[in-house]
């Protein structure tokens, strides 16, 4: 399996290009109590390059959703007691046809499942799936049966230990192995959370050096699913955009950690700090011409 070590670089816009251009990201997001999910999300999304994020949330919570984004669009979609109901998802699939990556997961509760199954039927757009959609492909496998789409799944330990069925090492070699299963058994770019966050595709791997203790706190993980899928609707294969997103959130919570201090990190911080990272993961190598003896001026002796 091939190590990648250059992470690849960010493309820069190009002068005509318009929101249409930089992705359209519709976020399947959120639950009564857990609106953060998707907010952090959202804003992940956005400082992440996306030119155009929805926000499918439950009616129950559409309102606080949107107060915190004025850049993103809410779509409330039918809940039952602040819960997505399955009768949302064919409102959520008209959504998603207008998407360029479809983010699923951040805040829905493992009671989604009955959603998920009617959501994810033949789904064909490029699909990032977390946090509880990961719990209800855990619970049910046969969930992604069918799905031809190109997809990223970004657990941690604890939630690729419910998928694989097995304990997960701590040890970088255990950890880059356990991301090649998940990308065997999903058919998918597996992005493994926690120290030195692992991303495998199956034929190549990817592991980050970036980021610090101080990541480890409610939300972070939200805003990173965000990022993942601006990069993916951008035009990145999954790989390249799980590779582009898992830097690019690491360093931000290294800036992050350098105002603040790591004890006082939280989530938001990273958002923070994500347009300074995204500025140097764009500054360009600036090249020095070497010195010379030939392009040295001669020095004029002054006259007495």
């Amino acid at each position: 399996m091939r190590r990648i070590q250059q992470i690849p670089p960010l493309a820069r816009l190009d002068r005509a290009a318009h929101k249409g251009d930089r992705g359209r990201v519709l976020l399947v997001a959120g639950s009564l109590g857990m609106s953060g999910a998707a907010r952090l999300a959202a804003w992940g999304a956005l400082r992440g390059g996306a030119g155009l994020v929805t926000v499918a949330c439950p009616d129950a919570v559409q309102l606080i959703v949107a107060a915190d984004l004025p850049c993103a669009l809410t779509l409330p979609l039918a809940s039952r007691k602040g819960i997505l109901s399955p009768f949302a998802a064919t409102e959520a699939r008209a959504a998603a046809e207008n998407a360029d990556a479809v983010a699923v997961g951040p805040g829905l509760t493992p009671e989604v499942l009955a959603f998920l199954r009617r959501f994810l039927k033949a789904f064909r757009r490029p699909l990032v799936l977390d946090a509880d959609a990961l719990n209800a492909l855990a619970a049910d496998p046969s969930l992604l049966d069918g799905v031809e789409a190109p997809r990223i799944l970004t657990p941690h330990p604890g939630e690729a230990a419910r998928l694989l069925g097995r304990a997960v090492p701590e040890d970088p070699e255990g950890r880059a192995e356990v991301a090649a299963l998940l990308a065997e058994q999903f058919h998918c770019t597996a992005v493994l959370k926690g120290p030195g966050t692992v991303v495998c595709d199956g034929e190549s791997v990817y592991v980050n050096a970036s980021g610090n203790p101080g990541m480890a706190t409610g939300g972070t993980g939200d805003v990173l699913t965000g990022l993942i899928a601006a990069r993916f609707a951008a035009g990145a294969d999954p790989f390249k955009a799980a590779v582009q997103a898992v830097a690019l959130h690491g360093r931000a919570g290294d800036l992050a950690a350098a105002a603040v201090g790591q004890n006082a990190m939280m989530a938001t911080d990273l958002i923070s700090a994500l347009p300074n990272a995204v500025l140097e993961a764009l500054a360009p190598a600036v090249a020095r011409p070497p010195k010379t003896t030939a392009s040295r001026r001669p020095r004029r002796r002054r006259g007495r």
